[in-house]
């Protein structure tokens, strides 16, 4: 049966795993920062760009109501 003795050559790489596993935490943490960021521009963009949209929809709808309007009258 092995003793629980940790070796040096044992701890090292633990300590190089939990270095990397620390490492990428915060990369992915920056990542998610980045992404949330980026995604609330998106959402504001689309808004914006709803908003033109129904804009652009009522402005034709009232040049459609008016053509109609003028074909019977003549």
């Amino acid at each position: 049966m092995k003793p629980d003795v940790i070796y040096p050559e044992e701890l090292k790489f633990f300590d190089d795993k939990l270095n990397m596993l620390i490492e990428q935490y915060h990369h992915t943490k920056v990542e998610n920062t980045s992404l949330k960021t980026k995604q609330d521009a998106l959402v504001r963009e689309k808004a914006k760009l709803l908003e033109k949209t129904t804009l652009a929809r009522t402005q034709v709808e009232a040049m459609i109501s008016r053509l109609k309007a003028m074909e019977q009258n003549s």
